[in-house]
């Protein structure tokens, strides 16, 4: 008779997954700078910032640890970007923002929890499993899952900052299985970015689910993963753990 699969291990992305922001970063950034005098739409820090974060991570990854800067540096430098893109020119200004930013992001209060999480957490480990994060954040995350009631569920917080490897490097996921000191083959990663979560785990031989969320799925990415492995939201992860233990494990 086939051994069946036996899960040990269940690692989690945070961002978008249990976590979100309570407003839009527009909106964020918008009444932060009214706060200080400053008044930009927030449609156009919205994009702004998305332009200065993709161009930061491209210049300096993971926080730019390898090029000497700590990730408060680099979020700094974002804020700042960000308002120069749209439009603010005057850095001296911009910088008692930055700060505020900077801290206003450090509160759990900026974050909520998404819907089913905590429940689902909760389950997954009334059915024994161990839960860990693996997450690209920096090293305020820690303090976010203790002030929103969430680090009990997890034996460890494994942060790109810490690990010096953002996902999908598989470097990050060996790390997470090495300090749980289980294979690959009974671990299994929930996340809701398809490069990097859902083929990052995969790539070294973890089961993965992707949290699609109630937007369509991009066709492409929806016919290259099988249908039993995309949630619609985190409530539908049980019974896909239900149909994955009920395979045989693949040695």
């Amino acid at each position: 008779m086939a051994r069946r699969l036996q899960l040990q291990l269940l690692t989690w992305d945070v961002k978008d997954t249990l976590l979100r922001l309570r407003q839009p970063m527009g909106e964020e950034y918008a009444t932060k700078a009214q706060a200080h005098g400053l008044k930009v739409e927030a449609t156009a820090l919205e994009q702004a910032f998305w332009q200065a974060y993709r161009a930061q991570s491209l210049s300096f990854p993971n926080y730019g640890l390898s090029h000497g800067l700590t990730s408060r540096q680099w979020w700094l430098d974002v804020v700042l970007q960000t308002f120069h893109r749209a439009g603010v020119q005057d850095a001296q200004a911009v910088a008692p923002i930055a700060d505020q930013l900077y801290k206003d992001f450090s509160n759990p209060c900026t974050w909520q929890v998404l819907q089913g999480a905590e429940a689902t957490l909760r389950e997954c480990r009334k059915r024994g499993l161990r839960l860990a994060v693996v997450s690209n954040f920096d090293r305020r995350l820690e303090g976010i899952l203790v002030g929103l009631g969430l680090r009990e569920h997890f034996e460890f917080v494994l942060t790109s900052e810490a690990a010096g490897w953002p996902k999908p490097d598989p470097r990050i996921f060996r790390e997470a299985l090495r300090l749980a000191q289980v294979e690959p083959a009974v671990a299994a990663h929930v996340g809701d970015s398809y490069p990097l979560d859902y083929k990052g785990a995969r790539a070294i031989g973890m089961h993965s689910f992707l949290v699609a969320g109630p937007e369509p799925l991009d066709p492409g990415i929806k016919d290259s993963i099988p249908q039993e492995h995309i949630l619609p939201s985190l409530p539908h992860l049980l019974p896909a753990l239900d149909r994955l233990e009920g395979s045989p494990l693949q040695l």
